[in-house]
């Protein structure tokens, strides 16, 4: 029998030999297995070699406070905070919300969670009133633990038995109960029965083609050991300090802020800054000693703008996910600290599935080879296997353990993982040697910031607006995002195509949408391409954005949110 060590140590031994990883690499067994009982607390909290060493680092740039925890006592804090959480009534089952920034009890409150089986709704702090509500609605949250502020969002949301718990707090406010009352509560927690591979874990919300967004929900089995995947393609190793900038509530923190180190027996780096700074992030990337690195290409885009080479790092992988960075990029970190960016693929979904793992060569432009434990395929619109098609995952004895359990429905019932293959929506072209090179998305779903924008969803909030009588979202190129999302609108009759006009739906937008998904540009125009059917070609309209045609037919009066500073006033971060 395979069990989580025996697949662990594997991937450690083989790090760098790609060939043999792949070849001889088994996931563990789905037995019953509580990763945060029989790997957090048995293995790291408990071994001489790792127990002492700090399981998690953050620093405030801003004061220079700094905090860390060891594997022994975020053990021994966790098991506090799942006694409290039971002594609320939550139990093995029950759906938490967790509406929390980098701050230590999301990660107390995670394992926690996972040692009561109570399955965890991750979410951004960004989240308007009406998105909450749509969580709390269709998650189905018997709880929520948040920071303060965002304790105003939740009036008249949930019922009067949603438990309200807040970070923070010296006392008892207004039906929330203080997070730090768990520090009263017993540090020996007593698990309630085994966890089984299939007991759910994770739900999260993900923007898709549909007017809401789709629940993935993952199992016990799925993330903590699927991770083993995403361990190995960023190259982890016992004792390194991992650094991932990604922020609370998205997959990818969980990620590599997560499961990804602490498989490894490695630190989670946080560095908290009031608002992005390249330099300073360097700075202390360089001071604390971080020796990995994964960052979106939106960050490496601003670190290029620094002078690299006179900041001293003792790094020793660098990282990108989201998209594809570009050569020039790779050149300047190469020549300034000697180390190759290495991108990776993968989605909420899944773990890391493909990636240019530590030791091979990297095409630059392509997200790597398939990684151990995945078996790829990439097939034509008819299922036959092609250079160019979508990235296809093998199900039945082929099954890799990080694949979600399932798209969960209003009903709880589970689908989109029933067949013989899982289909990603993502299209590739791979080459000879077995390297994916994206192309794009199969629908129209595409990334701003390393967040994932579904036109459809921002669509839905346009035609809202008494002035809007069809609207198309599509990305625009941005030299630091990648990508904004732009709104092409077609107005109901009699509506000027003025400044005033554009200056509304701005205001509009501000109001119901998180500042993630805002759109920056809106272009008011006469007529929108159609198909012979009546649907809006979308694509049309992303070659116009992507070759900066501006004296095609379809072209109207464009305006930049920059370009109103009336908007300063409803403009609350972005």
């Amino acid at each position: 029998m395979t069990t989580f060590q025996d697949a662990r140590a594997f991937l450690l031994k083989h790090r760098t030999d790609y060939d043999t990883a792949v070849k001889g690499f088994r996931w563990p067994d789905p037995v019953p297995f509580n990763w945060a009982l029989d790997w957090f607390d048995a293995e790291l909290a408990r071994n001489a070699d790792s127990r002492d060493r700090p399981a998690l680092w953050i620093v405030e740039a801003a004061s220079g406070n700094e905090t860390k925890l060891s594997f022994a006592e975020l053990s021994r804090r966790s098991n506090q905070v799942a006694n409290f959480l039971r002594g609320q009534g939550l139990k093995r089952g029950d759906h938490l919300l967790l509406l929390l920034g980098n701050v230590v009890p999301l990660w107390e409150t995670m394992l926690a969670a996972m040692k009561l089986g109570v399955v965890v709704i991750p979410a951004t702090t960004l989240l308007t009133a009406d998105e909450l509500r749509d969580r709390l609605d269709r998650g189905k949250a018997k709880a929520v633990v948040a920071t303060q502020d965002q304790v105003a969002k939740f009036a008249g949301l949930g019922s009067d038995k949603l438990v309200r718990i807040v970070v923070g707090a010296t006392q008892a406010t207004d039906g929330w109960l203080p997070f730090e009352d768990a520090a009263k509560a017993s540090d020996a927690f007593a698990s309630d029965g085994p966890t089984k591979a299939d007991d759910p874990m994770l739900l999260y919300f993900t923007s898709g083609t549909t007017a809401k967004p789709k629940l993935v929900r993952h199992s016990q089995r799925s993330y903590p050991v699927g991770h083993l995947s995403t361990m190995y393609w960023i190259g982890l190793q016992p004792g390194d300090v991992h650094l991932n900038i990604s922020s609370p509530g998205w997959a990818k923190h969980a990620w590599s802020c997560f499961f990804a180190p602490w498989n490894a027996g490695a630190t989670i780096f946080i560095a908290n800054q009031p608002r992005f700074e390249a330099k300073g992030l360097l700075s202390i990337i360089g001071r604390c000693g971080v020796t990995t690195l994964c960052a979106p290409p939106t960050v490496w885009r601003m670190f290029i703008q620094e002078d690299l080479a006179s900041f001293k790092v003792s790094l020793r992988e660098v990282c990108g996910a989201g998209e594809p960075l570009n050569p020039e990029i790779i050149d300047q970190v190469k020549s300034a600290w000697g180390l190759t960016i290495r991108d990776g693929y993968g989605q909420t979904e899944t773990t890391a599935l493909a990636g240019n793992s530590p030791g091979q060569k990297v095409k630059v432009g392509s997200m790597g080879r398939p990684l151990p434990g995945y078996r790829v395929q990439v097939t034509d619109n008819d299922g036959h296997a092609a250079k160019e098609g979508e990235v296809t995952l093998l199900l039945g004895a082929d099954r890799p353990a990080g694949l979600m359990q399932g798209y969960q429905g209003d009903d709880g019932r589970l689908i989109g993982t029933d067949g013989e293959i899982y289909r990603s929506g993502d299209v590739v072209f791979t080459d000879d040697e077995g390297y994916l090179t994206f192309v794009g998305r199969t629908d129209d779903v595409f990334k701003s910031s390393d967040y994932r924008i579904s036109p459809f969803e921002l669509e839905s909030v346009l035609l809202e607006h008494d002035a809007v009588a069809e609207a198309a979202v599509v990305p625009s190129p941005d030299p630091i995002r990648l990508a904004v999302p732009k709104a092409y609108v077609l107005l109901v009759s009699g509506v000027e195509r003025s400044p005033e006009t554009a200056l509304s739906i701005f205001k509009h937008l501000h109001t119901r949408l998180a500042p993630f998904k805002r759109i920056r540009k809106i272009e008011l125009v006469t007529e929108l391409p159609k198909t012979i059917s009546g649907k809006i070609r979308r694509v049309q309209l992303r070659r116009l954005e992507h070759d900066n045609v501006r004296s095609d037919a379809l072209r109207g009066a464009e305006f930049r949110e920059e370009e109103f500073p009336e908007l300063q006033k409803v403009r609350t971060s972005g």
